[in-house]
């Protein structure tokens, strides 16, 4: 089989058959297809498209293309959640342990930031000492024992995704919804899931920016997924606005912990998503009748302060602080410079460019330029102030922390560019967008 001719056929918007996917895919493990060739195939998928059951086969060769984890004797669900990528997300350090404390085992396999969006990955590198990349034992036992384990993708799960993917990013074909799809599940296919929940971020702030695109992804990772075997729903959630109160990797995981204790005001909207991804999750593990049952589960397992014992437990059996959740400020490194960034007239916070915001924290040092760049885990924003909210002039829209003076300088002036502050009155007060906007499980997605 040639690979000139499989991508002539696919060139020629023809159906590719389940042998000429899986014969690219080994291509792409063994070598024996070139960088100009997965190129190019890259390139007629994303202007031919592909179909669904193109999609599944691709999904499932990449799937088996390494290790495929498997979860014996496991006594409750296998269950993970994945989102596209938003500024301020940092849910999965929350939601893991949530579900963990519902009876939920969650071996959740995250990445590093994309483009102006934070990544989980370089989150928990903000915690001193905390082993993202065990090996297969320890990550074993800790997802046994605790509940929950977040770690980073190993080099032997799903490694034909890594290359393409790799092709993919500088030859500028990423925003194809089948081979996100593909990528996407493939990676959690291999994690041995039974139920997965997907957070398709739409927004200014997103991947996604049109709301086409959102209900496009989600409704093709549904369908997908449900073809290959594994259970899913997907959320389109806004990502017009900051999510939470905070940006920045160190800053991000005092909020979580902050909101697994119950140390000040869960932030109204984050709270939301969070409880609603959860309750989806334990829905199709079985853990709850319907997601109103689910939601009060969750929302026990914050009160009682088990979802928070769970998270300090995964923590510390992966080499980080076992006080941790007691001390964060002890062991999450701060900046030396910190400063306001003053509204600059009276009015209400209307609309947020929010990437903008994403890429200020860029420029901070807390994302990177190139795939090799160091991240400072220390910068970002706090006291993010959410749409809607009334300023006086001088007041601040957030809090910019900076490794000196003159990046610091250079954030407040974007933040003030990103942020739209308009005259409101009580005739015409401004309305918040939802915080979900659709929910769409298998029967809902196109087959």
């Amino acid at each position: 089989m040639l690979a000139q001719e499989i991508i002539r056929t696919k060139r020629d918007g023809q159906r590719l058959s389940v042998a000429q996917i899986q014969h690219f895919v080994q291509g792409l493990v063994d070598g024996s297809w070139s960088e100009g060739q997965v190129a190019a195939l890259g390139m007629a998928v994303f202007w031919r498209g592909m179909g669904r059951e193109e999609c599944v086969a691709l999904t499932h060769a990449m799937m088996h293309s390494g290790r495929v984890m498997a979860w014996p004797d496991m006594p409750g669900p296998v269950l993970d959640k994945h989102s596209s990528g938003g500024v301020g997300d940092k849910i999965s350090l929350m939601l893991a342990a949530m579900v963990a404390a519902c009876g939920g085992y969650v071996p959740m396999i995250s990445g590093r930031g994309l483009g102006h969006t934070g990544g989980t990955l370089d989150k928990l590198a903000a915690i001193p000492g905390y082993n993202a990349v065990p090996d297969p034992a320890v990550f074993d036992r800790v997802v046994r024992s605790v509940g929950c384990a977040i770690i980073g993708q190993t080099g032997d799960l799903a490694p034909a995704d890594k290359r393409f993917y790799a092709t993919r990013d500088v030859t500028a074909t990423v925003e194809s919804v089948p081979l996100i799809t593909a990528s996407i599940l493939s990676k959690k296919l291999a994690a041995g899931l039974q139920g997965l929940v997907m957070d398709v971020k739409w927004g200014n702030g997103a991947f996604a920016d049109s709301r086409t695109m959102a209900d496009e992804l989600a409704r093709s990772i549904v369908a997908v997924a449900s073809g290959a075997g594994l259970k899913t729903a997907a959320l389109i959630t806004d990502m017009n606005q900051v999510l939470g109160t905070t940006v920045g990797n160190a800053l991000e995981v005092a909020e979580a912990i902050a909101y697994l204790t119950g140390d000040g005001e869960r932030e109204p909207r984050q709270h939301a998503i969070t409880l609603a991804l959860g309750a989806e999750m334990l829905v199709l593990g079985g853990l709850a009748a319907n997601t109103a049952q689910a939601t009060t589960q969750l929302q026990a397992a914050l009160d009682s302060g088990a979802a928070a014992e769970r998270f300090a437990r995964m923590v510390a059996a992966l080499g980080g602080p076992a006080d941790l959740l007691q001390r964060p400020q002890a062991h999450l490194a701060t900046t030396p410079v910190v400063v306001p960034v003053p509204a600059p007239r009276a009015g209400v916070l209307s609309a947020m460019r929010t990437r903008d915001i994403g890429l200020a924290v860029v420029e901070l040092g807390g994302g990177r330029h190139k795939a090799a760049d160091a991240i400072d885990p220390r910068v970002g924003l706090s006291q993010v102030q959410p749409m809607g909210t009334r300023l006086a002039m001088g007041e601040p829209l957030a809090l910019v922390h900076a490794a000196d003076a003159a990046s610091a300088a250079r954030a407040v002036a974007q933040i003030q560019a990103a942020c739209s502050i308009t005259d409101r009155d009580d005739a015409c007060p401004w309305q918040a967008a939802p915080c979900v906007l659709a929910t769409i499980a298998s029967g809902d997605a196109t087959p």
